[in-house]
């Protein structure tokens, strides 16, 4: 699936939802390895789409919220950084994305440190995951994969019927994240979610 042809989709399934811009409309997950140039996709993204800063084990991390950062300022994007609030807080992000382990630990982070307005979502790959993290008041989550994926070789899949039966499962604003392509990317068309979240599909 083309970037262009995603995003629409995405944000289709966000109006469907309801959501009208209040959760972003489409995410890019930045991966050192399958996205060495996260900038250039960034750049891409419409009005409204959000960036999850990951590269976890990258020195210059800091340095690319600061530029991803004032990227989404000129372009209207949402930032969120996953797995540190302290990164968050300091590049003046719009939030933090919590990876599954952080949900499964309490407290994920100090209740004073969450900014007012701040955009808080998780990862899940299972029921269990998703309901855990609407305990822990996130307001969306990140349910995958969906199809067969590279960053996750032969793992169990959930196909898109048991995707859109999760989601109408838990009380939670869900993306689809994982192995999208063209070929399957609109038979997530009226699964409930509120958008789509990729890495590879957002750069082509």
């Amino acid at each position: 699936m083309s970037a262009q042809t995603l995003t629409k989709l995405s944000r289709r399934l966000n109006h469907q939802a309801g959501q009208n811009g209040r959760l972003p409309s489409v995410l890019l997950l930045t991966d050192q390895v399958r996205l060495p140039d996260p900038m250039a996709a960034a750049d891409r993204l419409p009005r409204g789409g959000g960036i999850i800063l990951r590269n976890y084990d990258d020195p210059h991390r800091e340095a690319l919220g600061r530029d991803l950062m004032a990227l989404c300022k000129m372009r209207g994007l949402f930032l969120l950084v996953a797995g540190d609030w302290r990164l968050a807080w300091k590049l003046g992000a719009h939030g933090v994305h919590l990876p599954q382990w952080q949900t499964a630990r309490a407290p994920v982070m100090p209740r004073h440190m969450g900014k007012p307005g701040w955009i808080i979502t998780a990862a899940a790959h299972s029921q269990t995951a998703l309901l855990r993290a609407a305990r822990r008041g996130v307001h969306a989550a990140l349910l995958s994969p969906i199809f067969p994926t590279a960053s996750h070789p032969g793992a169990p899949v959930l196909g898109p019927i048991r995707f859109s039966r999760l989601i109408g499962q838990v009380p939670l604003p869900v993306y689809g994240l994982g192995g999208i392509t063209v070929h399957n990317g609109l038979r997530l068309n009226n699964s409930g979610a509120v958008g789509l979240a990729a890495i590879s599909a957002l750069a082509a």
